[in-house]
């Protein structure tokens, strides 16, 4: 298989054509780079890995209400990892 290099422009063209597989590459290419913005304008245009990636990150440092924005922006597994968070909040503060 050949190693092509594509640069962003051209993924950003064939993402905004629909290709889900060119916007999970720049969801990808964001994420390794820490630009959250770039993966949070990516999550509002319905990238739903991008949101995998947001979630992974507000998780990990226990950000609460960047959780509850992915969900509202559509990744419904954001909402299910703070309802997570905040279960096990409460079984500790019950023990």
């Amino acid at each position: 298989m050949e190693n092509t290099n594509i640069d962003r422009e051209t993924l950003r063209e064939l993402a905004d054509e629909g290709n889900e597989t060119a916007s999970d590459r720049l969801a990808d290419l964001a994420d390794a780079a820490g630009d959250l913005e770039g993966l949070s304008e990516l999550l509002d245009e319905g990238s739903m890995h991008a949101g995998f990636l947001l979630t992974r990150r507000a998780a990990a440092v226990g950000d609460l209400r960047e959780l509850q924005r992915i969900s509202d922006a559509g990744y419904d597994e954001a909402g299910n990892e703070l309802d997570r968070i905040l279960r096990a909040a409460a079984d500790g503060r019950q023990g």
